[in-house]
């Protein structure tokens, strides 16, 4: 399943590349893009994986950016 996650906080390349590391690390995600300049992060993953969603969200949450909606 591929996901757009709109964001705020995430300003710049350093940023972008912290949540991608925190996103790329959990379980079920097969790839993850995140682009500050629209402020969001692609995320294609297995949604048969329990809880995948939010502990996506959460990677995301756990360098500081915020998830929008």
């Amino acid at each position: 399943m591929q996901k757009k996650i709109y964001v705020t906080g995430m300003d710049d390349d350093a940023v972008a590349a912290k949540v991608d590391a925190a996103v790329k690390a959990v379980a079920g995600v097969a790839s993850v893009v995140s682009t500050p300049a629209k402020c969001q992060v692609c995320v294609e993953f297995d949604d048969s994986v329990a809880g995948a969603a939010d502990a996506i969200n959460a990677a995301i949450s756990s360098v500081g950016v915020s998830v929008l909606g």
